[in-house]
């Protein structure tokens, strides 16, 4: 994150809103967007114990319909897409020929002949001109939705009582599964998936009544806590429930096996989407380096991203995410090392600025919500 002159930046239909909020703005893939409001550290708080609002129009939305949507998602996708009833959603994995991950995303069955994809922001162009590559001759249409589509995620344990009061009578969608709701004369979807650990929702409309929607949840939910939040606070609840980051914890250097995201590859299923034959062998080789969790075990700086991490004094990997853990009251961090230096309970070091802070590998996730 920088302060690069906003006049380069792209704006999500909310820029302005997050200004008359006394958000402080960021650049951010590109993007010029709110990195906290309050403060990162109440903005948390907030998500884990009430609710936070995102603003989450920078995401990329793209349709894909026709009578072989389906068939050709399989084939350009890691996960199985047969998997899914009308509805329902999944994570999956873009990848390229040598397996690394160009984009991992979410995408809904709508129906049989149509999906409803959702891609990370500074990815959108990319995945367009990738997935576009793809497409047969006939038989499936690929549409960018992004530039009129805004989004909101709604995160916290109190985030169902404000839907219900937001959309009376509406029937929260379950995880996983998305499902219509109209409200002030606003038509869209709403989904229940979440990049916090929390439960949440993810709702999906016309740009145009992006500041409408926002002002109104914010409204209503101040009732039940509800605060608006930054990628500051995204930041530490995603990696706090250890979710990857695209561009940090995942790259086109990286398969998903070595990500620890296998569930999410179907090795099995007919369709042959990009890299699947470098994962087919290297999930029969084994992987040479994984995605470790770990924690410091003393007083230190914050570990960040690139800083250098140790075993038995020797250098067995770097950390691709780091941050002050709100929630454990300790520095915390994932990182690619040597694959037996992943196991949790090993005893490693991070280099921070020529000294040497002690840390612990240890079970993914570090937070987990009640059921």
């Amino acid at each position: 994150m920088s302060t690069t002159d906003p006049a380069s930046l792209k704006r999500t239909a909310l820029a302005e809103t997050h200004v008359r909020y006394g958000g402080r703005m960021v650049e951010f893939g590109g993007w010029w967007m709110p990195v906290q409001y309050t403060g990162i550290l109440d903005e948390h708080t907030t998500v884990r114990t009430a609710a936070g609002l995102f603003d989450i129009c920078h995401m990329g939305e793209f349709v894909v319909k026709g009578p072989q949507a389906g068939a050709w998602l399989n084939s350009l996708l890691t996960n199985d897409i047969d998997k899914l009833g009308d509805s329902q959603g999944q994570y999956s994995i873009m990848l390229n020929e040598q397996g690394g991950v160009i984009d991992d995303l979410i995408l809904y069955r709508i129906a049989a002949d149509e999906y409803y994809v959702i891609v990370n922001a500074s990815m959108i162009e990319e995945d367009f001109k990738w997935a576009s590559s793809k497409l047969p001759a006939s038989g499936v249409t690929l549409t960018n939705l992004s530039d009129v589509t805004a989004g909101l995620a709604l995160q916290g344990p109190k985030s169902e009582a404000i839907l219900k009061a937001f959309v009376p009578g509406i029937t929260p969608p379950a995880r996983n599964t998305i499902t219509a709701f109209t409200w002030n004369g606003v038509s869209g979807r709403v989904a229940r998936t979440g990049y916090t650990g929390e439960d949440g929702f993810e709702f999906f409309f016309p740009a145009v009544d992006a500041e409408k929607v926002w002002d109104g949840l914010l409204a209503l939910g101040k009732a039940f806590g509800l605060k608006p939040t930054g990628l500051g606070a995204r930041d530490t609840l995603r990696l706090e429930a250890c979710l990857p980051l695209n561009g940090n914890d995942l790259s086109p250097k990286r398969t998903p096996l070595e990500a620890g995201l296998g569930f999410f590859v179907s090795l099995t299923k007919a369709a042959n989407f990009p890299g699947k034959d470098v994962l087919q062998k290297q999930k029969a080789d084994g992987v040479k380096e994984k995605l470790a969790a770990f924690k410091l075990t003393g007083k230190g700086a914050p570990p960040r991203s690139h800083y250098v991490l140790y075993g038995d004094g020797q250098k067995i990997g770097e950390i691709s995410s780091g941050s002050q853990s709100p929630t454990l009251g300790t520095g915390i961090g994932m990182g690619y090392v040597t694959a037996a230096w992943a196991e949790p309970g090993k005893a490693i070091e991070i280099e921070v600025r020529g000294t040497r802070i002690p840390a612990v590998t240890v079970k993914k996730p570090f937070y987990k919500r009640a059921a």
